[in-house]
């Protein structure tokens, strides 16, 4: 009977072992045909894009719902950073970081987009802040190089001057009251450990809490 129960021990162990080897795995593939006429029809892509559709890469990996449980999602991001934005979203998923929503078809496939997507590419020029003296000239923004990754808008909104325009948003500009899907000291750890930077560490009045890039920008 003990060697039963040491066998069944031996068998649930490997079988657990099995189900977080499989929820903590990414995969990382080219833009389907289906999928770069998604991108191309939503305008998020466009002749003179700094990057061409062929150099991004579908990053699916899992994440931890605001409802504690299992999802897989996409982001549309540059070849050359998949693998490493897999890592960091695997640890995410590791420290129970909730998302709220990470769907391509949500982003890319039509109709009206959740204010709240975790989103990644989009070829756009960067928005140049008046609060820096920055106002004048306007360059390609990270995303549009596949290159950043907008974390939980809502919880964690674009300030500018020190306001925000989205009202469902406005209690979380007090950055010290902590709340679920909240940039944390371990969200950043887990970006940083591959070199990328925080808007929220902007200088001045300008902050973009929910995005990071792989320099800063």
């Amino acid at each position: 009977m003990a060697a039963m129960r040491q066998l069944l021990a031996l068998v649930f162990t490997a079988a657990a072992s099995t189900v977080a080897a499989h929820t903590s795995s990414v995969h990382i593939a080219p833009l389907t045909p289906l999928q770069k006429q998604a991108v191309i029809k939503a305008h998020e892509y466009h002749r003179g894009c700094p990057v061409a559709l062929s150099g991004l890469r579908v990053l699916t990996v899992p994440y931890y719902g605001f409802d504690h449980r299992t999802h897989y999602g996409q982001l549309v991001v540059n070849a050359h950073v998949a693998a490493p934005l897999g890592t960091v979203f695997r640890k995410l998923y590791r420290m129970k970081f909730p998302i709220r929503d990470m769907s391509f078809w949500h982003q890319y496939g039509g109709g009206v987009q959740p204010d709240d997507e975790t989103a990644s590419f989009e070829c756009r020029d960067a928005v140049p802040s008046p609060c820096n003296g920055n106002a004048k000239g306007t360059h390609w923004s990270m995303h549009a190089y596949g290159e950043a990754v907008d974390l939980d808008p809502r919880e964690n909104p674009y300030v500018g001057c020190g306001m925000t325009r989205d009202k469902t948003a406005l209690s979380y500009l007090k950055r010290s009251w902590h709340r679920p899907g909240m940039v944390t000291p371990a969200v950043l750890q887990a970006f940083e450990s591959i070199g990328w930077g925080w808007g929220g560490s902007w200088y001045g009045s300008t902050k973009d809490y929910m995005h990071f890039s792989s320099n800063g920008h």
